[in-house]
């Protein structure tokens, strides 16, 4: 069964805006954990523009399904998820004046440093995950420096949709297709995501390798006019009828 992860961010987006508890992003991933999310993703960033530290806290706290910790790879980031040691710990790159993670990881550039980064999260139980594009290099050195599970980027896909290009949007999901089997044969587990909505979600759902979509933005923006419940089922619909086909 091809799971779901749920991005809690944007709920932390909202709160900050005014300041103060509320939204809880902890209240929304136990909703969504009681709608059938699989998983809940949060992104500490380094300026902690949405998602706080004492939001990790809570969730590691109170969740019973797998938190998937999305950080940089930062010293301070790293000793904060040896801290916590949760399920999964995802690496992401991160610009200051980025409104959203605008691609993948640079892993083959930064190879030896990303090495010894993720060594002491793997030592301490954590599955260490690498979010980058469909890239084949890019995918052979995340297998080389010892992630067990690669996230791939679904943005650009998801860009050419929403502005026509048809063409280009089934190139993108040609590409990730082919990355996405070639990653498995390398034995490492593939998950996708970044941008995905009900109108692209399904074929990369049918991508029979990933096993794990991270959705976030579009199911917190969603859930102000259906409910976190509605929205979380539609997309949970969406997604096993892509694998039924």
């Amino acid at each position: 069964m091809l799971r779901l992860g749920v991005n809690i961010d944007h709920v932390a987006t909202v709160r900050n805006a005014r300041g103060g508890a509320y939204p809880d992003p902890a209240r929304a991933g136990a909703l969504a954990q009681a709608c059938g999310a699989d998983g809940i993703t949060a992104h500490l960033r380094e300026d902690r523009r949405h998602i706080m530290d004492s939001d990790i806290d809570k969730l590691m706290e109170t969740l019973t399904i797998p938190l998937n910790f999305e950080m940089a790879a930062t010293d301070e980031m790293q000793a904060i998820a040896l801290r916590h040691k949760p399920h999964a710990v995802c690496i992401v790159p991160e610009k200051r004046e980025e409104k959203t993670t605008e691609g993948g990881l640079e892993v083959a550039r930064e190879e030896n440093k990303l090495a010894h980064f993720i060594a002491p999260l793997r030592d301490a139980g954590c599955r260490v995950s690498i979010f980058i594009a469909a890239d084949r290099p890019q995918i052979e050195a995340a297998h080389r420096i010892g992630a067990e599970v690669i996230e791939l980027h679904t943005g650009a896909y998801c860009d050419f949709h929403a502005e026509g290009k048809f063409d280009e949007r089934d190139q993108e999901v040609a590409r990730l297709t082919e990355m996405a089997t070639f990653a498995h044969s390398l034995g490492l587990e593939v998950h996708a995501g970044h941008g995905l909505t009900y109108d692209t979600v399904q074929p990369i759902a049918a991508i029979p390798e990933i096993k794990e979509l991270n959705i976030g933005h579009f199911l917190m923006g969603e859930a102000m006019f259906v409910g976190m419940e509605n929205a979380i089922k539609e997309m949970r619909r969406l997604m096993d009828a892509a694998r039924s086909v």
